[in-house]
């Protein structure tokens, strides 16, 4: 039994060390992520693959969210990833507050610290709006309902407790963040994401958006 063991070990070794070196570098350098929703949109489009980047803020204790070197902080405009424990799962979405900030929003009008946001470019389709949202230190395209806001398109003013983070989707009427599961602790974050390495339409039977590959954010 035991020299049986020891055979199957020298003849998989390489496998298995190679399963033990992708789970550690998954789970503590890089990943990618599907994104199954639409709360991010316009930016981020379901059936996208985002490419993770585990090291832009921390490094972690493999399989952990034990942070033993810290690289630096989210900055406001990142898109983060990040283990809801109050959703009981893994979100993306921008950061819109950081700690010590006070953050209001008035019919989806943004306001950070008293500046008022700006709204730029704004289009027009069947069912949504467009619009470019900028303040001194972010710019993002950001989508709204045409019909009107929803019930959290107004709230505050809040002030962000310290290691912790506001954070909203960009498609601001149909997305679940801070507006529903408060603010995120900073231990939480497990990365950012700034590419899409892949896309999939699935309303037209998982056709690649060729267009969408390797597309910056």
């Amino acid at each position: 039994m035991k020299s049986g063991l020891i055979k199957a070990w020298r003849e998989y070794r390489g496998f298995a060390l190679f399963i033990i070196l992708m789970i550690i570098f998954r789970s503590a350098l890089a990943d990618w992520n599907v994104v199954p929703t639409g709360s991010m949109k316009p930016t981020i489009l379901e059936g996208d693959r985002i490419l993770v980047n585990k090291l832009a803020y921390d490094l972690k204790i493999p399989l952990t969210h034990i942070s033993i070197y810290k690289f630096g902080d989210p900055k406001r405009g990142d898109i983060v990833i990040f283990d809801s424990k109050v959703a009981d799962t893994r979100l993306v979405k921008r950061v819109i507050g950081l700690p010590g900030d006070t953050v209001e929003m008035r019919d989806n009008r943004l306001t950070i610290n008293g500046i008022e946001a700006r709204y730029s470019d704004v289009e027009y389709a069947a069912d949504a709006m467009f619009a470019i949202e900028s303040d001194v230190s972010m710019s993002h395209r950001i989508e709204l309902a045409r019909n009107g806001g929803s019930r959290l398109s107004t709230f505050g003013p809040v002030k962000v407790p310290k290691d912790r983070y506001l954070v909203l989707g960009d498609n601001r009427d149909n997305s679940a963040d801070s507006r529903v599961y408060g603010f995120i602790p900073r231990e939480e974050i497990v990365g950012n994401a700034r590419t899409i390495v892949l896309s999939l339409d699935y309303d037209h039977y998982y056709i690649p958006r060729v267009d969408r590959f390797f597309h910056a954010l």
